[in-house]
């Protein structure tokens, strides 16, 4: 088997796997962090989100980054209908809609999104910078989304950039690791990245838990979109990574944002009319005996 099509099958089965976190977080979603630590099934969550991660670092063995990365938007074509299933009710058409402009403006966007001739790591002085930076955009996030009646977007959003933020991590730490043997781990960059890495991927689990209180298809949504746009953000500002094409590169970003936007306000309002009890057709009283 060719290694296209080793990464592409793990691309999948990735998606798969987070995918069905991703359905049985929303399921459990209104219950307090308190009681889900003591239910197997948000366990079962929390181990198929680790199966998914650990499919998608195996997968960029086996291909490039801009092959690996487009793939991630399978969690959310695969994600809405099997929770639509489970609930009993059909994909509606505005989900429809709203998953296929949000899938094609993230493929777009991820299609031009920079590259560099070689993988380039953070050095110690971009990693202190990048996690102060983190920090505050987490803290600020955060602080938006515990606001009583506050959108669901906000945790969603503070999700996608944790692992946005964790992705970028990763990397420098398997380079350094392939490059250096696992010595590289006693070095004090390589382990403040490796402890990030675990601390915000626990945060975005937990932020993906509470966004999901809404529903799951836009916070899935916005979650997925947020994650590569923060990496590559890193990439460009960090790690000297450019936007492909040039102008029109640019113009085609800027195009994939806007769709994938309408997307997520489509899946939005499917969310809210699924919430909107259907009217009950008023019944006829029947005469009274004479």
């Amino acid at each position: 088997m060719s290694a296209p099509i080793t990464a592409v099958l793990l691309c999948a089965a990735s998606a798969a796997g987070y995918a069905a976190a991703a359905v049985l977080q929303e399921r459990l979603a209104q219950r307090p962090i308190g009681v889900l630590v003591r239910m197997p099934l948000w366990w079962l969550a929390i181990a198929l989100n680790g199966v998914g991660a650990g499919l998608h670092v195996v997968a960029l063995r086996y291909g490039p980054l801009s092959l690996v990365q487009p793939f991630g938007v399978l969690t959310l074509v695969l994600a809405v209908p099997v929770a639509a299933a489970l609930a009993g009710h059909a994909v509606a058409r505005i989900e429809r809609r709203g998953i296929v402009l949000t899938v094609a403006g993230l493929v777009g966007i991820l299609l031009v999104a920079g590259t560099t001739n070689g993988i380039a790591v953070l050095s110690t002085a971009q990693l202190l910078s990048l996690l102060m930076a983190a920090a505050v955009v987490l803290t600020t996030l955060g602080a938006w989304g515990a606001v009583p009646g506050s959108s669901v977007l906000w945790p969603a959003t503070a999700a996608g950039v944790s692992f946005g933020v964790s992705s970028a991590l990763t990397q420098t730490v398997a380079v350094r690791v392939t490059g250096e043997g696992l010595g590289a781990l006693l070095d004090s960059t390589v382990a403040v990245a490796a402890l990030a890495i675990a601390a915000l991927s626990t945060a975005g689990t937990l932020f993906a838990q509470r966004s999901y209180r809404g529903g799951l298809g836009a916070p899935l949504a916005v979650s997925t979109l947020a994650n590569p746009v923060a990496a590559a953000t890193i990439g460009m500002l960090l790690l000297g990574e450019q936007i492909t094409g040039g102008g029109a590169g640019a113009l085609i970003a800027v195009a994939g944002a806007g769709a994938a936007a309408v997307g997520v306000s489509l899946l939005t309002r499917a969310q809210i009319d699924l919430r909107i009890p259907a009217p009950v057709a008023p019944q006829l009283s029947e005469p009274c005996p004479s």
